[in-house]
């Protein structure tokens, strides 16, 4: 698969999850009331994060708001922190994330601004994901302890005979919708994650070298080798001594055979 590709999928994944993340925590149907023992009832009772519902078998609705934050369970409000919190993360994930795609181009920026960029929206994702399913998971399990603590008490001692006065309450839509859209988000943040190793620029340990071009007029002797240029040649005259490259002061100076003939 291809960094854009990859970038891409990762990118609409996420957003799914994000949409699905906001559609749970505003559904009030984190919990549902029992019809196992009681199918046939005249109201049924449904509570969300927010408010609980009542539905008369007419079709009216009336929902009522929680007006207290202190007369609220503890894990309740643990609740919503993690799925306000997982908005939020992946929101701002969203943000960086629009910038960061590889086929939209914005100034100068280079490859390597795109992969932090595509990195940090992947934690981001990452991260918005697992507090969705956390904060799913801990409303389901204090539904779970709930419903056998109720089961329980209903109990009587004669023959485990069941009363239905109290009401039960199960898992609702929006836990099953949390728990996929914090899925999709947790899967999008791992493929932004996965294209952020190809958007990255490779790193080579080879070093440049650069080479230069020799002089044009060197003149070679045996115990070495010394360069001229052009300038050079108009002042001195050169003459050839015993197969040697010699000046003419340097001939004056160092006499030769011939010079006792």
């Amino acid at each position: 698969m291809s960094v854009t590709a990859c970038q891409g999928l990762g990118f609409v994944v996420s957003l799914l999850g994000i949409a699905g993340v906001i559609a749970a925590t505003c559904m009030d149907q984190w919990s549902t009331q029992d019809l196992y023992n009681n199918p046939v009832t005249a109201v049924f009772n449904y509570q969300g994060l927010w408010r609980s519902c009542v539905r008369e078998s007419s079709g009216f609705t009336e929902c009522r708001g929680y007006f207290t934050l202190l007369g609220l369970p503890a894990m309740l409000q643990a609740v919503r922190a993690l799925m306000i919190v997982g908005i939020i993360l992946s929101v701002i994930g969203l943000l960086v994330a629009i910038f960061a795609l590889k086929c939209i181009r914005i100034g100068n920026m280079d490859d390597s601004a795109k992969a932090k960029m595509t990195l940090t929206s992947g934690i981001m994702f990452i991260i918005a994901g697992l507090c969705a399913i956390a904060g799913v998971s801990v409303f389901a399990n204090m539904l779970v302890t709930n419903f056998w603590m109720s089961t329980a008490s209903m109990y009587t001692s004669m023959g485990g005979m069941v009363q239905t006065v109290q009401t039960r309450y199960t898992f609702g839509a929006a836990l099953f919708v949390g728990w996929v859209a914090g899925g999709l988000t947790l899967i999008g943040g791992v493929l932004m994650c996965i294209a952020c190793r190809g958007l990255a620029p490779e790193e080579t340990n080879y070093k440049a070298v650069s080479y230069h071009a020799s002089g044009h007029n060197v003149a070679y002797r045996p115990g070495g080798f010394k360069a001229s240029t052009g300038f050079e040649s108009s002042t001195r005259n050169k003459k050839i001594y015993d197969g040697g490259a010699r000046t003419e002061d340097e001939g004056q100076s160092h006499p030769s055979k011939y010079d006792y003939v």
